[in-house]
């Protein structure tokens, strides 16, 4: 046992480094996200229903396009593996985050004159559809940003673009306020003042890194049709994995928010509280995805397998951390964004679930990024789909709504699906490095 503790110190570590900046950017935009509630929060419980059903409208397209990017790192790192030439491949980056930013950008603002039929609180409507509106505009400095991020994330190039992550949550926070509350000659713009900060904020962060990104690497001006044929045969298996697990998460916003805005209000606290744990794994997951793509790429089995399982034990441990403190003290992670009777009669009983939930989270996100190294993302669609579609909403429907459950109900059923995604994961793994031993070993 202590030797194989000695073996395993090295991709422990190498994970964990290369993990660390990782997290940090992963946290800070949890954080923008945060403090949108947290500042939604302090100006009144209909702001922050207003911003909680928007988001959730709002993500369900922009996530998409968030998956069709997550292939640029795992593709790009397999081509390093490989030995391949690949900073030729940073402009058809460039523009394929740029086209992908207008097409999903529209097709928000295509939502906007569907908000009033949604069936939400009427006097809800207008900011959900301000909100919406404003936002819509911000895609082009968020997708700039995620896709040089992924790109540099594959050489490992981590510090700098989580390092603007960082400034974006100290402008966010000032900006937030002057812009909610009216500073100087700024007014008062409550909800509207939200989603100018996002589109202030994604743009700043967007530019930034293009800048850096530039002086780094020489723009060889020249498309590559085979490359984006390559990204979105990898990113839309991701991006379908996403949608639907967003779809899921955001889905249960939107149908408790016609319950009514408290509801809403309660599931964006509590999913602000589980993303924020979320973002370890998820760096580890992307880290593990950056290792294995090189490790396949190179043909090295041994490397491949010890990284995954040093990812898979970060993961957990962390994760086993998280569910035990959560379940410690609910009600004190519920009051660091509101003291409202009503909101910690809702949330508090669901953080108690999500502690458990943090567990099967850690492991599927662990697993996931396994698949994402070896490129064989269809699958983790596949076994997202049946978790938490054949399987998770449904069941969510019969607690919530049945057994009068209401939003505990449906998290309950998130952390069933959550526990049988990871088994058809785990399983698939096992199966596909059988056959990859074989296969690299001959």
């Amino acid at each position: 046992m202590g030797k194989k503790i000695e073996l395993y110190r090295k991709y422990f570590f190498e994970l964990f480094v290369l993990s660390i900046p990782l997290i940090v950017g992963n946290i800070s935009q949890v954080l923008l996200g945060a403090i949108d509630v947290f500042v939604a929060a302090k100006h009144s419980l209909d702001t922050l229903s207003s911003i909680s059903i928007g988001s959730s409208v709002m993500t369900c397209i922009f996530i998409v396009g968030i998956g069709f990017m997550s292939s640029i790192s795992p593709v790009v790192a397999n081509y390093r593996g490989a030995r391949k030439p690949s900073k030729q491949y940073l402009y058809s980056s460039i523009i394929y985050s740029l086209v992908l930013s207008a097409f999903f950008g529209v097709l928000t603002l295509c939502i906007v004159p569907l908000v009033p039929k949604m069936g939400f609180e009427p006097h809800l409507v207008y900011h959900i559809q301000e909100y919406i509106f404003i936002c819509a505009f911000s895609y082009f400095g968020a997708y700039l940003h995620f896709s040089l991020k992924e790109f540099l994330q594959a050489y490992e190039i981590v510090v700098f673009p989580n390092v603007i992550a960082i400034l974006a949550i100290f402008l966010n926070l000032v900006l937030n306020f002057a812009f909610v509350f009216g500073f100087w000659f700024i007014p008062a713009l409550g909800v509207k003042g939200l989603a100018i900060a996002t589109l202030v904020v994604r743009t700043f962060m967007g530019l930034i890194l293009l800048w850096y990104t530039l002086r780094l690497m020489n723009l060889n001006i020249k498309l590559s049709g085979s490359y984006l044929k390559q990204l979105i045969k990898v990113g839309y298996p991701i991006s379908i994995a996403l949608a639907l697990e967003f779809f899921a998460f955001n889905g249960i916003t939107i149908i408790v928010g016609r319950m009514g805005g408290v509801f809403a209000a309660a599931q964006s606290i509590i999913i602000t509280i589980s993303s924020i744990t979320f973002m370890v794994p998820l760096a580890i997951s992307n880290a593990i995805a950056i290792k294995v793509g090189y490790a396949n790429g190179a043909r090295d089995y041994s490397e491949l397998k010890r990284f995954s399982v040093a990812g898979v034990l970060l993961t957990l441990a962390f994760m086993l951390f998280c569910a035990l403190l959560l379940n410690s003290s609910p009600e004190f992670f519920v009051k660091l964004f509101t003291d409202e009777k009503e909101l910690l009669l809702v949330s508090v009983p669901v953080i108690y679930v999500v502690a458990l939930y943090q567990i099967f989270d850690g492991a599927q996100v662990a697993f996931s990024g396994i698949l994402k190294g070896l490129k064989m993302t269809k699958l983790v669609s596949v076994s997202i789909f049946c978790a938490y579609w054949v399987m998770g909403l449904p069941l969510g429907f019969l607690f919530a709504f049945h057994y009068h459950m209401d939003l505990l109900g449906f998290w309950i059923a998130l952390a069933i699906s959550l526990l049988i995604m990871g088994i058809i994961l785990l399983s698939i793994i096992l199966v596909k490095f059988a056959k990859l031993r074989k296969e690299f070993e001959k």
